[in-house]
């Protein structure tokens, strides 16, 4: 005989008066299977836990495996190559120290809201950067718009990391191939840097220079964008590597990409911690720390560097992307997202100054062997990690072992920060087209081999005029523009008061007047004026003295409308496709898509309709 037993904890569970639900969390439930034979009883006890929802009532989603997971896949993310290549010369070129004052102001008034911002918009709201507009449908074009972005900056930014594998393989002989310049690629031009008089000579180049554009580049071989060639097979070969690598990361979710993030994510750490302590260790490394952070106030009355300051806080945090959203919507719904925001954001910019002590260390040596001032060194974007501090590393003893371990490091930067950009289109994709889900495996392949073929083009003998291109125009005003117009949509239509009782909901308590604030009014400034300043100051793309055709530059604002226009396009399909009259569809565009009930009684939140129409929160 055997029969069902409740216990009496939850008998009693079960008579209580029903509560609401909003109250009520998941309850375990025990389990009693009796066993009667012979006149004695066996019993065994079970715990059955029932699905955990969310408070809409849909289903939970998969959440990562541990907290960690979340946390270093955002750090990975946020903490990419521009962290080593971008942020130290800025604060070297723009005042030293003093840069650090324009950079962390604009870090607490924009950066760190933002980043709040659009943690807790994921994960309250469970869904992609297009899915979570669900809160106010009109704004379901920003979501779009981002999702494109991060497909764009795929194309271009797996080149890079494709590069830095072409190095690695490349390291691993007896003497490093960008030392001499007898070898076959090298031009008449190339001169060592013993040769002091050419290092200001805009004709010479040196032997890492060479290696760099003409034996991995091959740009010697294309006259420009209109000649690029066919594919290398060498860079092919380990684009190809990259994207194999993403794809495992990635096919099985955050399940996956939750542990592979425990490498990528720290092992630059690691290696700049061993980096630093090597490179303290040569001569001139102090001067060139010094110059690092030797503070001059007087630039910042320079408008210049506040413009720079404020990009750069655009840029490094990863914000409009749609990574985070993605991320953090497979968080727990009671995790403490405000924690994170200033955890993750904090980090990002800590590592972006400790980068700094390594770069200039090496950089201070290489101005002290070479008897030449730190600013004929000094420079940022690829030339430093391809050009200068392989250089750098190839007068170290043991210098093939040096160019391994800072290879390595330069490959686990670009793939967390990769991962984060194609898991933000996945996401998002497969949130907005339900029956995706269940292949997710075939569609992330679909993804990254679409991605691997249009990278095909960056590594063509003028492959660099198409990345350049890329880089100039994927995600430049075209995100600070998406994330404008996304904190726009939930300061001034969704609501801030609503948004921060979505945050309680979330973690208990609402978000102080500071964040309120930021959100309601200094971020939106912020956002307008960048966007402002960077149609003010655009300057069409060049590489060295190659500069590109009107159609190139016409291709590339095609490139950068075609993600910006998701924005007013879609919202006028969702006014032409909604029922009723103007007001009417309005009401429905603008309001929650849960409370759409309301619209149909004539009772809605967010506005009132008489003559005129009416924004309140």
């Amino acid at each position: 005989l055997y029969y069902w037993h409740l216990t009496a904890e939850v008998m009693s569970f079960l008579a209580a008066p029903e509560k609401s639900s909003s109250n009520m969390g998941p309850k375990e439930v025990e389990l009693i299977l009796v066993k009667e034979q012979n006149g004695v009883q066996f019993t065994s006890t079970t715990l059955v836990a029932p699905a955990q929802t969310h408070p809409s009532g849909e289903e939970e989603r998969e959440t990562w495996g541990k907290k960690i997971d979340f946390l270093l896949s955002v750090i990975g993310f946020a903490v990419d190559l521009a962290n080593v290549w971008r942020f130290p010369y800025l604060c070297y070129k723009n005042g030293g120290g003093a840069f650090l004052v324009p950079y962390l102001f604009f870090m607490v008034i924009a950066g760190m809201p933002l980043f709040y911002m659009e943690l807790a918009l994921g994960q309250y709201n469970r869904e992609g950067a297009a899915g979570v507009w669900k809160i106010c449908p009109i704004f379901k074009g920003v979501g779009f718009t981002v999702i494109l972005i991060s497909l764009y900056v795929g194309f271009y930014y797996n080149v890079i990391i494709s590069w830095a594998l072409f190095y690695l393989f490349s390291s691993f002989t007896y003497e490093l191939p960008w030392v001499h310049c007898n070898n076959t690629w090298n031009s008449p031009n190339c001169s060592d840097w013993a040769d002091n008089s050419s290092i200001g000579d805009i004709y010479k180049a040196t032997p890492a220079q060479e290696y760099f554009e003409r034996a991995v580049l091959h740009i010697q071989d294309s006259n420009g964008i209109d000649d690029l060639g066919r594919p290398r097979w060498q860079l092919t070969s380990c684009l190809a590597v990259v994207i194999i690598l993403l794809y495992f990361s990635l096919w099985k979710g955050v399940k996956t990409s939750g542990k592979v993030v425990w490498i990528t994510a720290t092992m630059p750490y690691v290696v700049l911690t061993v980096l630093l302590l090597r490179g303290v260790t040569l001569p001139g490394a102090i001067d060139g720390i010094k110059a690092y952070l030797s503070v001059d106030f007087l630039r910042l009355c320079d408008a210049k560097v506040w413009i720079e300051a404020a990009t750069q806080i655009c840029f490094s945090l990863g914000v409009g992307f749609g990574v985070l959203i993605a991320f953090s919507s497979y968080n727990k719904f009671s995790n403490n997202c405000y924690r994170d925001a200033i955890i993750t954001s904090s980090i990002n910019s800590l590592t972006s100054f400790f980068s700094g002590f390594v770069v200039f260390s090496f950089l201070g040596y290489m101005s002290h062997k070479h008897n030449v001032a730190l600013d004929k060194v000094a420079r940022d974007g690829a030339g430093l990690v391809f050009v200068i501090y392989p250089e750098a590393i190839a007068t170290l003893p043991g210098s093939s072992v040096w160019a391994v371990i800072f290879f390595i490091m330069l490959l686990t930067l670009g793939l967390d920060s990769a991962m984060g950009g194609m898991e933000s289109v996945i996401t998002g994709v497969i949130d907005e087209f339900k029956f995706l889900h269940k292949h997710r495996e075939l569609f992330t392949l679909f993804i990254v081999v679409s991605t691997f073929l249009i990278s095909l083009f960056c590594v063509t003998n003028g492959g660099m005029y198409v990345f350049t291109l890329l880089d100039h125009f994927a995600a430049g005003t075209s995100i600070l523009f998406g994330v404008l117009i996304e904190a726009i949509g939930i300061a001034w239509f969704y609501g801030v008061d609503r948004f921060s009782d979505d945050i309680k909901e979330m973690i208990g308590h609402r978000p102080g007047k500071y964040w309120r604030l930021c959100w309601k009014f200094v971020s939106p400034c912020f956002l307008f004026f960048m966007v402002v300043v960077s149609f003010a100051t655009f300057n069409p793309p060049n590489y060295g003295s190659y500069m590109f055709p009107q159609w190139a530059n016409l291709l590339g604002w095609c490139l950068a409308m075609s993600s910006m226009t998701m924005v007013p396009l879609y919202a006028i399909y969702k006014l032409c496709t909604l029922p009723g009259s103007f007001c009417d569809r309005l009401a429905y565009a603008i309001t929650p898509e849960t409370e759409h009930h309301l619209v149909d009684n004539g009772e809605v939140r967010q506005f009132t309709v008489s003559t005129t129409l009416i924004l309140s929160n």
